[in-house]
């Protein structure tokens, strides 16, 4: 029997014919039967049990339902003491209750085609049970208390697993008719239990050394001991007093006929006056039945009446409840919309508090840094600052020189450009001396090589830097594979790169104008700076360029912090420098990273598909026996949830995948997809107006790079796609 099962509702002709049964039996006049059987019930109805108490009902029939237990919980059993007759075959039973030989008034009791395991010892209390229907259950054995049924007369155990007899029946002297599968038994046996009853009372009597008698002989006691005390009399009476006895006894004979004939007449009577009665209880019944039917069809209909007001009252009450819920929640999303944007507010804040504090920090200069001032090294840092950037202004003037006289003049030119080169150089020589005697008296010299080391040093400044390189290179790469599909006439992922280009020119001008943002920024800082140089500080500007170039970077501090050199590396190579803080602060090691997925690091901050990728490949590589499986089946969790992409033809190089930038330090920047990385390096491209010269300069917001800064300063569309030249950017390449 399984713990938990689910109740079948019953049908709806069940619970009509349920209702009728316990509605008949309660009419005045009716029998002493209560029939609730194929009604489909699970368990007997506690009202059953009070009406068989109160209407003193006999016979109890339960028969082809669904019962699983008999006893329903609140009722005692007790309360069936009046019946004589228990019908409960066809049903789903396991067990009786442990307490049915309180049934004491019970004859008959049918439990055929049930589950029954096992009988209560309490059963043999049941001294007035003449019949007992066992057929169709699982019953493996008797218990010993069956020998206690001193009334039974009929009983039936086949189709069980019994196999064996309890020796105690033998002392159930009434019994007429055993029924069981003799095939199967084992005590007594078979051969015996074939021959029939008498042959296995016989049996178990020769067992047990009793007297076999047959059961004839057990049911009428009485009638036999009052046989006996008459002849007894007759034998000692005398033949006078047995005259008389026999007179008297023809008169009372005559008296008993006339009382029989009596009686008759008067029972004849009462059976007519009975039949009346029958008749009319019949016809009432029916009128009441019909009244009753009646009544409850009209019931019925209100019910269904109001059953379908209470569900379009509930479908009503449904739809208030859907749309408060939608008002709930998109209430609760705004809210918690605002709490992000304030949580970013603050963050923007207290980062622009940060930021304030230290340049106030850097700003301060103290006497013992104004003593410690290395005059001649920094003078000579502020040397070289400079004569780098000059040096590479007039590389870049002399590369864009030789470049335009290849065609004609190649090794003439480029032998006049060595012998310019090595006299400039030789003239940089002799002039240093005297450039850092004149950057030391000059205070405006210090402080242009300040601001030039300012921004080669600062971090957001060159993330920006290295983010234009990267979508320069992409798009002179996009419009040179623009170019060849032009020229071999395939088109089929011409809206691709339109998209893939429309998209890093964008970028390109977000980027720009952050660029331009952080210098004017890095500007009001020195602003801010020479406001306060303006005590008449000495050596103001060397201090403050000492200060920078004494300043550890980024990289060394993390490795202090405990980060590994080889990922400190790794990260400045990847130019990821603002994730290095969150490395050292989740202490993430070379082994903790072979044991990562993207999903981890997404978690701990670093959002860049790109930058986890190259995390991860490189612990592999340090650790080829790492966890692959769980990589590859992260990044397969990645990549299902994103739309399908149209496949890319064998000319598209094999990385032209988008990747998502790392985010601006900057607040406020929104965050666009970067450009596909580049086969080839920039400038293999040549202009197409002159065809001479390498593409130098980019068109915006087109993205096209397409021409050389000479051709390009006379047009005012793009040769490529038609479309309105509103910006220029010059590219420049060592």
């Amino acid at each position: 029997m399984p713990l938990f099962f689910r109740k079948r509702k019953p049908s709806e002709d069940s619970q009509k014919r349920l209702e009728y049964q316990l509605c008949r039996c309660k009419e005045a006049g009716a029998d002493d039967i209560l029939d609730i059987s194929a009604c489909e019930l699970s368990e007997v109805p506690s009202s059953a049990f009070s009406i068989c108490k109160v209407l003193q009902k006999k016979v109890l029939i339960l028969h082809n339902n669904e019962l699983r237990s008999f006893l329903p919980k609140g009722c005692d059993i007790s309360t069936l003491a009046t019946l004589k007759v228990l019908d409960l075959h066809e049903n789903k039973l396991t067990s009786l209750p442990e307490d049915i030989g309180k049934l004491a008034s019970l004859q008959i009791l049918n439990m055929e085609k049930n589950q029954l395991k096992a009988l209560p010892e309490s059963i043999g209390d049941l001294r007035l049970l003449q019949t007992l229907i066992l057929k169709g259950n699982g019953l493996s054995e008797l218990p010993s208390s069956v020998g206690s049924l001193s009334s039974l007369r009929t009983l039936d155990l086949s189709d069980n697993n019994i196999v064996q007899l309890p020796k105690a029946l033998v002392y159930i002297r009434t019994l007429e008719s055993f029924t069981l599968d003799a095939a199967m038994m084992s005590y007594p046996p078979a051969s015996v239990c074939t021959e029939g009853t008498e042959s296995i009372q016989r049996f178990l009597c020769t067992e047990l050394g009793e007297e076999y008698c047959p059961p004839s002989q057990y049911l009428l006691p009485v009638l036999e001991n009052e046989c006996g005390k008459q002849n007894s009399d007759c034998v000692d009476g005398l033949e006078e007093a047995w005259q008389t006895k026999f007179s008297d006894y023809e008169k009372r004979k005559e008296q008993k006929q006339q009382a029989k004939l009596a009686f008759e007449w008067h029972l004849e009577e009462k059976k007519k006056e009975h039949t009346q009665l029958i008749l009319m209880n019949t016809s009432r019944k029916e009128n009441i039945l019909h009244s009753v039917r009646q009544e409850q069809e009209r019931l019925e209909m209100g019910v269904s009446q109001q059953q379908r007001a209470q569900e379009a009252e509930r479908l009503l009450v449904l739809e208030k409840v859907r749309q408060a819920e939608d008002g709930i929640s998109s209430r609760i999303s705004n809210m918690l919309m605002d709490k992000n944007r304030q949580k970013k507010s603050a963050e923007f804040l207290q980062a622009m508090e940060e930021d304030r504090i230290r340049m106030e920090h850097l700003t301060a200069i103290t006497q013992e840094e104004a003593n410690s001032l290395r005059r001649k090294e920094v003078a000579v840092a502020m040397q070289k600052m400079l004569s780098d950037g000059c040096a590479m202004n007039l590389l870049q003037e002399a590369s864009d020189f030789r470049r335009r006289s290849l065609v004609s003049e190649a090794y003439r030119s480029m032998e006049n450009m060595d012998r310019k080169f090595d006299k400039m150089l030789s003239l940089q020589v002799l002039d240093k001396s005297k450039a850092i005697a004149h950057i030391l008296q000059e205070e405006e010299m210090q402080k242009a090589a300040f601001q030039a080391l300012q921004l080669q040093k600062d971090a957001v400044h060159g993330y920006i830097r290295n983010e234009i390189k990267l979508i320069e290179g992409e798009l002179m790469q996009l419009t040179r594979l623009e170019i060849k599909r032009r020229n071999l006439d395939a088109e089929n992922l011409q809206e691709v790169l339109v998209e893939q280009r429309t998209a890093l020119s964008d970028l390109l001008q977000q980027l720009l104008k952050q660029r331009d943002q952080r210098e004017q920024e890095l500007r009001q800082v020195l602003a801010e700076m020479e406001r306060k140089s303006e005590s008449n500080q000495q050596n103001y500007w060397m201090i403050q360029y000492q200060r920078l170039l004494d300043a550890k970077p980024l990289s060394l501090r993390m490795q202090e912090a405990g980060v590994q050199k080889e990922l400190v590396n790794l990260i400045c190579k990847l130019s990821a420098q603002h994730y290095l803080p969150i490395l050292a602060h989740h202490r993430v090691t070379t082994e903790a990273l072979r044991h990562m997925t993207t999903s981890d690091l997404k978690k701990i901050g670093i959002n860049e598909i790109g930058i986890q990728t190259a995390l991860l490949n490189w612990a592999l590589q340090r650790y080829p026996e790492g966890a692959c499986k769980a990589v590859q089946q992260d990044e397969e969790a990645e990549v299902a949830p994103t739309a399908p992409s149209p496949s890319p033809p064998q000319s598209l190089p094999s990385n032209s995948a988008f990747q998502i930038p790392s985010p601006p330090l900057t607040p406020g920047t929104p965050v666009t997809p970067s450009a596909p990385s580049p086969v080839e390096g920039p400038g293999s491209s040549e202009c197409v107006v002159c065809m001479e010269t390498g593409s130098q300069v980019i068109f915006l917001p087109c993205g096209h790079v397409c021409c050389c800064e000479v051709c390009s300063g006379a047009l005012q569309n793009c040769p490529l796609c038609r479309s309105n030249i509103s910006q220029r950017v010059r590219l420049y390449h060592s």
